[in-house]
């Protein structure tokens, strides 16, 4: 067990054959056990070097490894998988930007919705090629409400969505619109400001929004050290992606 400051203990989630993810995440959250994810872009991955960044990641508090990018063009998914497995137990959720990002080598998706949005390329349309791939593998399918959160500059999501964010003082807004994802459905709600954003999703939007919906929080994006992340998990979020920030150094945890 890793202990991340005096407030929240981490016990490394493994992956179970009897129990999925999403149960061991609602679990985690009745025990108010705190989640980190690491994101990893394939796009900005060395094979040769995946080894080191491994022992970095088991080195870290993380219960998670998350995986996808909002545009992946290398085609080493699957490789990049499979050289994790071999050195780590941590679960593997895919983070899919689109369908071409699906690999049956990991262990989940988040089948997300960008519900922020209105363009229904982002709200229905990938979801639905998707589904019949989807369908062919065994991978755990987690539905997840994706809303991204203005933060003070154009993100790679933003621009290869063609949606605007919600405005970050528009908490009304934001509850409503996680609310209304979770009436539709959805098992996780995710505030996201975007890869390497200015400022991270703010923190009296996390905690109206926790306080308000039922489902575990997921928060990322802009989020630049450790403080950072107490004060996410201080607002409520259950679960933290950290991905740029571990990028520029991989030693962002000692």
């Amino acid at each position: 067990m890793l202990t991340f400051k005096k407030t929240y203990t981490f016990t490394p989630i493994m992956k179970n054959e009897k129990q999925n993810i999403y149960s061991q995440i609602l679990e985690a959250n009745v025990k108010n056990q705190k989640l980190l994810a690491i994101l990893l872009d394939p796009d900005k991955i060395i094979l040769e070097n995946v080894t080191h960044l491994i022992s970095k990641i088991k080195q870290s508090p993380a219960t998670h490894i998350f995986i996808g990018g909002s545009l992946v063009e290398k085609n080493i998914l699957d490789e990049l998988i499979l050289k994790i497995k071999i050195n780590c137990d941590l679960p593997i959720v895919l983070f899919p930007g689109n369908p071409s990002q699906i690999s049956d080598q990991a262990d989940a998706i988040l089948f997300l919705s960008l519900i922020s949005g209105r363009n229904p390329d982002y709200l229905i349309e990938h979801q639905v090629k998707a589904a019949p791939i989807l369908k062919k593998t065994q991978l755990e399918i987690i539905a997840t409400g994706y809303m991204l959160i203005e933060s003070g500059s154009e993100t790679a999501v933003e621009r290869i969505s063609k949606t605007k964010p919600l405005d970050r003082n528009n908490l009304d807004l934001a509850l409503a619109t996680a609310q209304a994802s979770e009436m539709l459905g959805n098992k996780l709600i995710y505030l996201e400001a975007g890869s390497g954003a200015k400022r991270a999703v703010p923190l009296d939007m996390i905690r109206l929004i926790s306080k308000n919906i039922t489902i575990p929080l997921i928060v990322g994006g802009g989020i630049i050290d450790l403080q950072g992340i107490q004060k996410a998990y201080d607002s409520g979020a259950d679960l933290v992606v950290i991905g740029t920030a571990f990028e520029k150094d991989v030693s962002f945890f000692n």
